[in-house]
């Protein structure tokens, strides 16, 4: 039944319990950072107390507490209220200390001694190494399909072991700079050794502890005094699903709830400077880009792809695919993250050059079909736009359509041109996951073993302004010949009550700060 103390919810028919919400992919939605925060994230000195009420799209009826399962934004806001990471990842995309207070390798690097914080959980026993061992062998299990397991893959987890009450000896099975990035994880989240039921009496380290939930509609949790990291602000935080963009800014507006998660831009623009309610700016967030297959024709000519690198408007792109909530991408993942390569020139559309690079491969009239769907937000328009600026350089573009549901399977072996977006993650986590030639994920098809060398020569090196230096050569690379033409990187947008304080805005989605309800207060 419907929870009786929002009866405009019900009647709006905002609990949309049953239907089902875009997956958030490990690529997420990222988020950059602003050079401060928003009205709703400052506001003086905290005060305790209150329930804060956060709109979220959900997952209906199947939806679980379980961390290891953590897959729509709604679940990762949940699941870091209750539980904790060893590491989390920064606005930057670097890996920040949570429950692991220290780690330190051997010198070869595949090797990695983690020392625990003094933590406890929430039914009082200590956070210990048998926790997190038992934890990241239950992500591991290969019965099970949980988020994270691809992430521990580097650990031989046979061979490690707790070395102290609160000391994790981590067995690697190659060298592994990065290993940090690991321990942060999206899904890495620590439960207790005896850990069984977890959507009815779930029990983390986290700061907030259980009340109640009710799949597909609400869950509620309470301060958790002794958090390691300070008791939050708040008494309480409810998660109140409402699926329909338009359902979360009403409910918003009518003060039924005082967060409303993932707002599109005309809502943003149209609430913007009102008084009503504070719109907040998580800038740089999802990397926006046209993906070219690099292993068949036309592409397969790095004339070619450099000519649609100059073919690209960024700017006409950003304010029409995206309606100005955004900024330019200059062909590399990541800008303003650790390792991003900030020095190369941000390159700018140059039909003639692009017309004789055509030429010279032999592709003064060439046709091609770009795939698109309605899928993520601006892709269609994103394809239009490009499909037009193509043909001033003599290219002719097909736009093709494909099916939101089978979207992003089509695109990964099949078709030679996609629209392709990306959420916040490490730049070497991109590296890994898209651009070598064993990646799961390898949309363009960038197979080159001098590359895969590079990267496994910034994992083995242990100074980190050398390997900084690896990974910049790695990515002047794909800035010249690779297949990602990345034209943009959007906003991310939430909207707040006006009481509202201690939102940040340099979170990205995933990272952090973002959903940080126990540092969010309410005026």
């Amino acid at each position: 039944m419907y929870d009786e103390r929002f009866p405009g919810l019900r009647r709006r028919g905002f609990l949309a319990a049953g239907t089902t919400a875009a997956a958030l992919a490990l690529t997420g939605c990222g988020g950059g950072g602003t050079d401060g925060k928003a009205d709703s994230g400052s506001g003086g000195t905290p005060r305790r107390g209150g329930r804060l009420r956060a709109a979220f799209a959900g997952g209906g009826a199947s939806e679980t507490l379980d961390p290891h399962l953590a897959n729509l934004f709604a679940d990762v806001a949940r699941a870091k209220a209750l539980y904790d990471k060893l590491a989390d990842y920064g606005a930057d995309l670097s890996a920040q200390p949570r429950l692991a207070e220290k780690w330190e390798s051997n010198k070869t690097l595949d090797r990695w001694r983690v020392t625990l914080r003094e933590a406890t959980f929430h039914d009082g026993k200590p956070v210990t190494a048998r926790d997190v061992l038992h934890s990241y062998r239950r992500i591991a299990d290969p019965k099970q399909a949980f988020r994270a397991k691809a992430s521990l893959e580097p650990i031989d987890l046979d061979a490690s072991r707790a070395t102290g009450e609160r000391t994790v000896e981590f067995v690697l099975k190659r060298p592994t700079a990065e290993f940090p990035n690991v321990l942060a994880a999206f899904g890495a989240y620590i439960v207790p050794e005896h850990a069984a039921d977890f959507d009815r009496k779930p029990i983390g380290s986290g700061p907030f502890r259980f009340v109640s939930f009710t799949p597909g509609r609400s869950a509620v949790f309470r301060r958790y005094d002794d958090h390691w990291d300070g008791a939050p602000h708040l008494d309480e935080i409810e998660f109140v699903v409402a699926n329909e963009e338009s359902a979360r800014v009403n409910a918003l507006l009518a003060g039924q709830v005082e967060y409303a998660h993932e707002l599109n831009p005309t809502t943003a623009r149209a609430h913007e400077g009102r008084g009503q309610i504070e719109i907040v700016r998580l800038r740089n967030s999802a990397m926006q880009a046209f993906c070219m297959k690099t292993d068949r024709p036309p592409f397969d000519d790095k004339r070619v792809r450099e000519a649609f690198f100059l073919i690209a408007d960024r700017k006409e792109l950003v304010d029409g695919a995206l309606s100005g909530a955004g900024e330019v991408g200059n062909d590399l993942f990541g800008k303003g993250y650790e390792y991003y390569a900030s020095s190369l020139p941000q390159r700018e559309q140059d039909l003639d050059r692009a017309r004789a690079l055509l030429k010279q491969a032999g592709a003064e009239k060439l046709k091609v079909t770009l795939d698109t769907s309605a899928v993520a937000a601006g892709f269609t328009e994103a394809a239009s736009i490009f499909r037009d600026q193509a043909a001033a350089a003599g290219v002719t573009i097909d736009v093709k359509m494909g099916s939101k549901d089978s979207y992003w399977s089509d695109i990964l072996d099949g078709g030679t041109l996609c629209c392709y977006r990306s959420g916040a993650m490490p730049i070497e986590a991109h590296l890994s996951q898209r651009l070598l030639t064993d990646s799961t994920t390898n949309a363009t098809k960038w197979r080159h073993k001098d590359f895969d060398a590079l990267y496994q020569q910034a994992q083995s090196t242990r100074d980190k302004t050398e390997r900084a230096a690896v990974y910049e050569r790695m990515q002047r690379r794909l800035y010249t010949e690779g297949g990602f033409l990345i034209w943009g990187f959007a906003d991310w947008i939430l909207g707040t009550a006006r009481r509202v304080r201690g939102v940040e805005t340099k979170a990205p989605a995933n990272t952090l700060d973002w959903a940080r309800f126990d540092k969010v207060w309410l005026a």
